[in-house]
């Protein structure tokens, strides 16, 4: 397997020649490493010499340890190079003036999950917002989706369920590398900042992360493994709920459950035990922290067995929908905050459209949701390839 090579390394390789002299500001966390480990802090302070004057951290902290929604990071020296590193998920989501005075050019070596409510690729538009505001350069190096470039899934976002998950109408699985949405944020929705993407090398839209031989890193505790995020798009519907999505667990995303769900009676209401690309396990857990912490919660693992058939999203409204059905009384949608919304119900953020959440409570058809958004998924797709690099 040929390995892809990340914008980080091809930056490394061969900067711009602008470059030379600007003072950087780095946005990154754990995941911002190079095929061998080596960390894109250390590799910058060692390319360009001085030239390194702050770091940045997105949602989870510079150490991707925090563990959940509101769980806020606050500002740090670096002890070995003695720069600051600026929050962006503590007392402001939105870079402020005084940060971006610190630097020249701000480079963004994130790793994306390719999904829409995933809060990084907003942390990035609010940082193109600031450089255009500022007139300050920005250099995205390229990582690969995970969930691959082909296939997309869900409806798109509705302007009045926009948030800090959600800020524009693009599908819940949306196939774009952060290079490419970085393109379609700053040009489609005319933030107009000077951008510049550093591509990979060697990455086809075809590629899930287990194709690309590249390591991976956790980008937030509750996404440990490839499978937690390629169920990710489906199973990021529990936040939304009563319903435990597995945080407190060794393997969130993949489990969910509660303690008065009945797995095979789930399955009966769901009449699909073979769905596309995952093996459904009926499973008990025990969560040592979050929703039902210290109880035995019944429900399933899903078991990726096709990483490039699988549709999680359609997969887990359906069982989202059996189980508002089967247990009315116990069942509960998820009250305010949520990602700092104190009015509007934590689903329909995620959802991105109450009237989802509306049909859901109708009992109606997930199927016919998904003729429905058929039309706006293909649009979507035509729009986002004029924002393709590969």
């Amino acid at each position: 397997m040929t390995r892809v090579q990340t914008g980080l390394e091809n930056l490394i390789a061969a900067p711009p020649s602008w470059l030379a002299g600007m003072r950087i500001g780095l946005l990154c966390n754990p995941a911002s490493v190079d095929a061998a480990f080596h960390h894109a802090r250390d590799l910058m302070a060692a390319r360009f010499p001085g030239q390194l004057t702050a770091l940045f951290s997105p949602q989870h902290g510079f150490f991707a340890e925090k563990q959940d929604n509101m769980v806020e990071s606050e500002d740090m020296l670096d002890p070995d190079l003695n720069i600051p590193i600026f929050s962006l998920y503590g007392k402001t989501r939105i870079p402020t003036q005084e940060m971006f005075d610190t630097l020249d050019v701000l480079i963004v070596d994130i790793q994306d999950v390719g999904t829409r409510v995933y809060t990084f690729i907003y942390t990035l538009s609010y940082c193109l917002e600031v450089a255009r505001e500022f007139r300050k350069k920005v250099i995205v190096l390229d990582r690969p989706n995970p969930l691959g470039g082909v296939m997309l899934e869900g409806n798109c976002l509705r302007p009045d369920c926009a948030s800090f998950v959600g800020r524009y109408p693009i599908p819940m699985r949306h196939g774009l590398t952060i290079g490419e949405i970085a393109r379609l944020f700053n040009n489609h929705f005319s933030i107009g900042c000077e951008l510049t993407v550093i591509p990979m090398t060697g990455w086809k839209r075809s590629m899930v992360f287990t194709d690309t031989g590249l390591p991976w890193i956790a980008p937030s505790p509750n996404l440990p493994t490839v499978a937690s995020a390629l169920v990710y798009p489906g199973q990021v519907l529990w936040e939304g709920t009563n319903i435990s999505e597995g945080r407190g667990t060794t393997q969130p995303f993949e489990l969910f459950g509660a303690p008065f769900i009945n797995p095979k009676d789930l399955l009966q209401e769901l009449s699909c035990e073979s769905p596309d690309g995952i093996v459904l396990r009926p499973a008990a857990f025990e969560p040592t922290s979050n929703k039902w912490s210290g109880r035995r919660c019944f429900g399933f693992q899903f078991h990726v067995i096709d990483a490039h058939g699988c549709r999680p999203y359609g997969l887990s409204l359906r069982f989202l929908k059996a189980i508002k059905k089967l247990y009315a009384n116990e069942f509960s949608w998820k009250t305010p905050p949520y990602e700092y919304e104190y009015e509007r119900l934590p689903i329909d953020l995620i959802l991105g459209d109450k009237e989802v959440r509306q049909w859901i409570e109708q009992n109606g058809p997930v199927a016919e949701l998904e003729r429905q958004w058929s039309e706006e998924i293909a649009a979507f797709q035509m729009l986002s390839r004029k924002f393709h690099l590969y």
